[in-house]
């Protein structure tokens, strides 16, 4: 495990090379401060793929970087314009049909480096997760089918398109600036037709068992009662030659993965030195945790999924816009394009004008529109106004779905309106009220709205264009969270 000194020294000879230092970098030794004066003399590169290194280690996005010395002494010339760029990769195991806000940093980091220029594969673990990563785990996870499995690597598969769809549409480098390839494979691809003997004279072969046994996650799960199975031992053996295979067939020199992936990332490195005898690197972006330290996931039961159709961009707005001050700086950085001079920018008017949360506004945004689109980013703007600004407006323009996305624990009916409708037989014909005199006196009391509007007189015939919006709708409230979507029929 790499020590922060060295990833400091290695992001600081990276931003020497092509003009640019990082302020809480320990100094460079004499011979790379002789190197990187004559080397700033060049044309100053902002966004170019020597700057990688140093840009994101100041972003706080790569957090170690391993193995240290080789790291240290080639990476920065690997990364060098002009060289032929390098493929990274990343695998998602496939334990949910979607990608979740945990997922996110890995997706930034190959994002990053495809806008520098560096050819990214995002790998799928259809056949990895059928044993079950053991990482940070303290029991073996549900097994999954064969069929399961793939249907969630359908899913993951078509949340990843998307997010690199969205950011080559949206988020695209500037004009003379190219993105480098993208491509998505699912490990299914090689594992599965991978001879179990093969695969042991071979790369079996070549790894250690003290190794695999000394990794702390390993030691915890074999003294636990349950144990560890043999599928589960297996999983580090299994992504290792994930990392060999890349590096054969697609030039793979770079994994990607989240903090907690070092002990898988260095098996890797292991199998592919001993096999192939190239120098490969691994790099690890931090583990995003709730307010209470648990890693975002699945398995806490608290991830804020990438899919539609388990969390709206409106939740998924909201999420980003709730986040506290201590944080919203440090998110800007890992979740967004933004430059740097830009994020200080909005933290400084952030100073002064704290209540209008810019930069958390800001922050859901860009992430918004980087996972649903500019039509997702719209759909949770107006979610918003409707909800928080009782904007009519914004309600008369939204579609069925979002109005059941916004309002999903929401009633909703179906009904005709007769003339002379009034309140109380729309509360009526909803259940929004009790029967008898309690549900009128709710009415006068003050506790019932339509679209935002207040109505204390029980009686109030309903109006087209007030009561009733363009779209058909109406938004029913009774108290401050009971809501009822009432859509009108044969108007």
């Amino acid at each position: 495990k790499m020590a922060a000194p060295v990833l400091g020294r290695l992001c600081e000879r990276a931003a020497g090379m092509w003009g640019r230092s990082l302020r809480a970098s320990p100094p460079l030794p004499l011979p790379l401060r002789r190197r990187a004066h004559q080397q700033q003399q060049q044309p100053r590169r902002v966004r170019g793929a020597g700057n990688l290194l140093a840009t994101q280690c100041e972003r706080g996005l790569f957090q170690e970087i391993f193995p240290a010395q080789s790291a240290e002494e080639q990476l920065p010339g690997l990364l060098e314009p002009g060289r032929p760029p390098l493929t990274a990769y990343c695998g998602f195991d496939p334990t949910a049909d979607s990608l979740h806000v945990g997922h996110l940093l890995p997706v930034m980091g190959l994002l990053h480096f495809q806008r520098a220029g560096h050819n990214v594969i995002a790998v799928v673990g259809g056949a990895t997760a059928r044993l079950g990563d053991p990482s940070g785990r303290e029991r073996a996870r549900e097994v999954a089918t064969a069929e399961r499995v793939r249907e969630q690597a359908r899913g993951l598969q078509a949340g990843l398109e998307r997010l690199f769809g969205n950011h080559r549409e949206l988020f695209g480098p500037a004009s003379g600036e190219r993105l480098g390839r993208a491509e998505l494979l699912d490990t299914s691809g090689w594992l599965a037709r991978q001879p179990l003997l093969d695969f042991l004279g071979g790369a079996g072969g070549r790894l250690r068992m003290g190794t695999l046994l000394s990794r702390q996650s390993c030691q915890a799960r074999l003294q636990s009662a349950e144990g560890m199975s043999l599928a589960e031992f297996l999983y580090p053996a299994l992504q290792a030659y994930d990392f060999l295979h890349l590096h054969r067939h697609h030039g793979c020199r770079v994994q990607l993965g989240g903090a907690d992936q070092m002990g898988n990332i260095m098996s890797g490195y292991d199998l592919v030195t001993k096999m192939t005898g190239t120098d490969v690197f691994g790099i690890t972006v931090p583990l995003i945790t709730s307010t209470t330290g648990d890693k975002l996931g699945k398995t806490a039961g608290n991830a804020v999924w990438l899919n539609r159709d388990k969390t709206s961009p409106f939740e998924l707005y909201q999420f980003f816009v709730r986040q506290q001050d201590n944080v919203v700086e440090k998110y800007l950085k890992l979740f967004t394009f933004l430059p740097l001079e830009e994020i200080d920018h909005i933290m400084k008017m952030h100073a002064k004008e704290p209540e209008k949360r810019d930069p958390q506004k800001r922050l859901a945004a860009e992430v918004t529109k980087l996972v649903h689109g500019r039509e997702g980013l719209e759909s949770a703007k107006r979610c918003t106004k409707a909800l928080y600004y009782s904007s009519i407006e914004a309600l008369e323009a939204m579609s069925d779905q979002e109005l059941q996305e916004l309002f999903k624990q929401a009633p909703s009916a179906e009904l005709i309106l007769e003339p002379g409708t009034s309140l109380l037989d729309l509360c009526r014909k909803a259940n929004a009220i009790p029967d008898g005199p309690s549900g009128y006196q709710k009415i006068t009391d003050g506790g019932v709205s339509v679209n935002g509007i207040r109505i204390t007189d029980p009686e109030t015939v309903l109006i087209l264009g007030q009561h009733i919006l363009k779209n058909g709708v109406s938004l029913l409230r009774v108290g401050k969270k009971n809501y009822y979507i009432i859509k009108w029929l044969q108007l």
